[in-house]
């Protein structure tokens, strides 16, 4: 079996490590102090290059990469260190268009013209998609959502409210009277936000028609690709750590030599190309099997973010102090890694679903 990427693939992925070479710990610093906590001139040079077309169908407006090429993308973002929003703000928000038929607000997204960011977690709820508290009466929407990611840069948000017993999806402007934004930030420097929603008004045109098993499918498209940011992430901060440990000294010898730091970094190294393998296992796996590709993505999840947070650890172990600092690359992967370990489900949350469909 060939396992080569295509010409396509290769394309892309040196397409996405020119396009992340550039953000040294400075220039994240720069992004991460704006007022949005990132670019948009950069967003509008991410969706140039077909990063975030890519994850839309040809008749959709779209390229149409398969998801294997979607994770590769994702996987050169990770490695490269990148704080572009690609997979929350774009990927994401573009696929739940796709599929409830906003085909007009989903070329604006796979053009930059159009940010957007998904309403759906709620206090309490730990990551159960079901709303509780944001309800649908009279035509308008009350309640409130947090964490919603990218929400200082968002033009739109795509907010789920509950209809009867039915969770509906809706698209309004994040200036829709009756909405107020109060920001903080993650972890990972970026700016995300609590939603408040004060009998937001919204009509049928505003509704997008996404069914429960649309929902499975791409919250399940979603894990691989969180999966496979970790993975690049995971990468980084084995390279930046070896590189590190070849020229720290201690007692006058670099600290690479010692025999113990060896055995930990083969360890990392296993780790990192078992969660390669699952990756791409993962994002090989048929689409017609709807149930075996949700408990694959559930698994791989689960799987890939405990090999990566424990290479995050070890890297910010061998380190030092500085190792958890912003003034190092790794600092800044490493609390990357703490977001995407707990989007779309954290490990237990994954480990169960993945029982749940097994």
């Amino acid at each position: 079996m060939n396992f080569d990427l295509s010409e396509e693939q290769e394309l892309f992925t040196s397409t996405v490590e020119r396009f992340t070479a550039s953000i040294d710990v400075e220039a994240r610093h720069g992004l991460r102090g704006l007022e949005a906590g990132y670019d948009k001139t950069r967003w509008a040079a991410l969706a140039e290059l077909g990063l975030i077309a890519l994850s839309a169908s040809e008749e959709a407006g779209g390229i149409g990469g398969s998801a294997l090429d979607l994770a590769l993308v994702g996987e050169a973002l990770g490695k490269g260190n990148a704080p572009d929003p690609w997979l929350e703000n774009g990927v994401f928000p573009a696929r739940l268009l796709a599929a409830g038929g906003a085909q007009e607000t989903l070329e604006s997204v796979l053009s930059s013209e159009n940010i957007v960011a998904v309403a759906w977690a709620e206090r309490s709820q730990r990551y159960n998609w079901t709303p509780s508290s944001t309800k649908l009466s009279g035509g308008a929407i009350t309640g409130e959502k947090t964490f919603v990611m990218g929400a200082a840069l968002a033009d739109h948000l795509i907010v789920t409210a509950l209809d009867g017993d039915a969770t509906a999806f809706f698209l309004i402007p994040s200036t829709s009277e009756g909405v107020e934004i109060r920001q903080y930030r993650l972890a990972d420097g970026s700016i995300a936000g609590e939603a408040l929603l004060r009998a937001v008004a919204v009509s049928d045109a505003d509704r997008l028609d996404i069914d429960e098993n649309a929902l499975r499918a791409i919250i399940a498209d979603m894990r691989v690709l969180a999966s496979a940011e970790l993975l690049g992430l995971g990468q980084r901060l084995l390279d930046d750590t070896v590189a590190y440990v070849k020229e720290r000294e201690q007692f006058g010898v670099p600290i690479g030599s010692f025999q113990a730091l060896q055995h930990r970094l083969v360890d990392c190294y296993a780790r990192i190309e078992q969660a390669r393998s699952m990756v791409y296992r993962t994002a090989m796996t048929a689409s017609d099997d709807p149930a075996g590709l949700q408990a694959a993505a559930a698994g791989a999840k689960a799987f890939v973010t405990e090999h990566v947070d424990h290479v995050a650890r070890e890297a910010v172990q061998m380190h030092g102090g500085m190792g958890i600092t912003d003034e190092l690359a790794i600092g800044h992967a490493m609390k990357r890694v703490l977001v995407l370990a707990r989007l779309f489900g954290d490990v237990d949350t994954n480990l169960a679903d993945y029982a749940m469909a097994a």
